[in-house]
């Protein structure tokens, strides 16, 4: 229900590391420097704030990422711990709660933001 999500970085480079592995594809790279990726008709971008503040992680906020199976989102994981980013909370596994039995993982990526990759098995 979202048209895109963006998030700020202060170490462009080091992003693009981070998530080229964690997608296991290269960032449209705009002329601005902005990173921009795409599945499935969702996307994900990465930017030096507007502002000329420094980038930093929303407290409280999760960018979730949708997969099609369990072993996805373990290779997903896999590849941002790989690329340098650090799995948080619980290892990756089912969890049931309010929205029901779901398969979860979590990362921050080097700025912080926090990850999640998301599996929903069928009712």
């Amino acid at each position: 229900m979202f048209s895109h999500v963006m998030v700020g970085s202060n170490d462009m480079e080091r992003s693009k590391r981070f998530y080229d592995g964690l997608f296991g594809k290269e960032a449209y790279v705009q002329p601005n420097g902005r990173l921009v990726y795409r599945r499935d008709g969702a996307v994900f971008m990465v930017t030096k704030p507007i502002d000329g503040e420094p980038a930093h992680h929303a407290n409280g906020g999760t960018i979730g990422f949708n997969f099609e199976s369990p072993e996805e989102v373990d290779a997903w994981h896999r590849a941002g711990v790989a690329a340098g980013g650090t799995s948080i909370e619980d290892p990756p596994g089912y969890r049931t709660g309010v929205s029901g039995r779901l398969y979860l993982a979590y990362l921050r990526d080097p700025d912080g933001n926090k990850l999640c990759g998301l599996h929903r098995p069928p009712q």
